[in-house]
């Protein structure tokens, strides 16, 4: 049931153009999105499809109303890398079984990711299932596509067979199967009939998670995974498929490959939604780079989870992202004046109606953001404030962050500045060292260079340490 007239357009991968949603039923919008497979913390790219997904949902509620619609983001906690980082717990003398270890770094991962998430602004998905509690749909769903010819056993492993949807298999990311074996880097096996054959199910050995199966005890693929726990909590068609580009090939390629040939048609999600990568620094996010980082890592740091979010918003979800210390800057300062500007006041009822257009917009978040700088221009704090919730901002949950006075640091990088110049002239560095070791102590990081002098204050700053300095 739609609650406004507003008209809510998307870019849809599989058609490669924007169009109108139209929701298969509009007391009843579905949206999947892949979530995280839980076996460490999630780094900043994690996370920008959930703030991303989190801003349509809230759309999505905001148009068809909060009981029509049904978001699910899945987690993925039976996966090799999950079980090799047991492995190393149990090699490095941690108690229990192996199978223990697992089911406690998936516990410890999942609360992680929720808690981070959560300071980011994110709403909980409607359903968050995971894998290894819908083993059963997922074994039922091979059965079925070994049973209608998509699908064949071989050595303990169940294929999914490629060439029986050949004619489709390759559209959402615009590739033919014979382009995709000519490039391929996949995994040769004398049990493949083709070499882009995938695995639904592989066998466990006994100290590994793993669940009896007609073809042996074992764990399935990561491709059924998604299909079993959208059909069994979306249906067998629904309406929205989102998830990075990176998943594009393979993983939601074979999604459309296994949930189609088990309906027997080619529906299943009506929409596909991929977001861009993210960057750092105008540099690919690697280790190898050392610009790696959790989103844990940041708010260790002292950056708000609320200015992180704002940042992410300022780029069109279609767009790589950058993050940057200079974007984490100037979001923190403008969510600081707008916090000011909205203090003590009511939110108006309905976000800007040029805010929700610029969302409806294909998620013009950067386009809405704009709208919001010309409200607080003209002083229209309730419509400002109205429109920062749509968007997850300026929350009351969100705000402790700016609690902290926007202090005015100036003389005391000033100051130590003069002290470091006259230190190198008299060779006496005491007094520079007495200054640094009192702003590290009232919660300032210290950054000196040739440039001059930085203090940032850290999450625990206290201005009060700095009195009589």
């Amino acid at each position: 049931m739609m609650t406004s007239n507003t008209v809510i357009k998307l870019h849809n991968t599989k058609t490669r153009k924007k169009s109108e949603f139209t929701p298969i039923d509009a007391n009843n919008v579905r949206m999947y999105l892949c979530g995280p497979t839980v076996y460490d913390r999630a780094h900043l790219g994690n996370a920008r499809p959930v703030v991303v997904f989190d801003v349509l949902y809230r759309l999505l509620r905001q148009v068809y109303g909060a009981a029509h619609v049904t978001y699910v983001r899945n987690f993925t906690d039976v996966d090799d890398k999950i079980n090799a980082t047991a492995l190393a717990r149990k090699e490095a003398g941690a108690p229990g079984s192996l199978e223990q270890l697992v089911a406690e770094r998936t516990e410890e991962t999942i609360g992680w990711y929720l808690n981070d998430m959560g300071k980011l602004g994110a709403l909980e998905p409607d359903h968050m299932p995971r894998a290894t509690q819908y083993i059963g749909q997922m074994v039922a769903m091979i059965e079925d596509l070994i049973a209608k010819g998509h699908a064949y056993a071989a050595e303990g492993h169940v294929l999914f067979a490629v060439d029986s949807w050949k004619q489709h298999y390759g559209a959402l990311s615009g590739r033919s199967v014979d382009d995709m074996i000519a490039g391929a880097r996949v995994e040769v096996a004398p049990y493949k009939k083709n070499p882009m054959d995938f695995v639904l199910w592989k066998p466990s050995t006994d100290e590994l998670p793993g669940w009896d199966s007609p073809w042996g005890r074992g764990r399935p693929g990561w491709h059924i995974e998604c299909s079993a726990m959208a059909q069994e909590l979306l249906g067998a068609t629904f309406d929205i498929h989102g998830g990075g580009n990176d998943l594009m090939f393979p993983h939601h390629e074979n999604e459309i490959a296994q949930s189609c040939c088990a309906n027997g048609d080619d529906s299943f999600a009506h929409y596909w939604l991929h977001n861009e990568m993210l960057q750092v620094e105008g540099k690919k996010m690697s280790k190898s780079l050392g610009n790696f980082f959790t989103v844990h890592d940041l708010l260790v740091q002292g950056i708000p989870g609320e200015v992180i979010r704002f940042v992410f918003l300022q780029t069109h979800y279609r767009k790589p992202m950058d993050w940057t210390e200079k974007k984490a800057k100037e979001a923190e300062a403008t969510l600081r004046k707008w916090r000011a500007l909205t203090a003590g006041i009511e939110p108006a009822a309905n976000a800007a109606a040029a805010v929700l257009d610029a969302l409806a917009d294909d998620l013009n978040t950067a386009g809405a953001i704009a709208e919001m700088h010309k409200l607080a221009a003209a002083g229209d704090g309730p419509g400002l404030l109205a429109s920062a919730r749509l968007m997850g901002l300026l929350s009351d949950a969100l705000g402790e962050w700016a609690e902290t006075p926007d202090f005015d640091l100036s003389a005391y990088a000033a100051q130590l500045l003069e002290a470091r110049e006259a230190a190198m002239q008299s060779k006496d560095f005491s007094q520079v060292d007495r200054l640094k070791a009192a702003f590290v102590a009232a919660g300032l990081e210290v950054r000196m260079s040739k440039a001059g002098v930085e203090l940032v204050p850290g999450p625990g700053f206290d201005a009060a340490k700095l009195e009589g300095l």
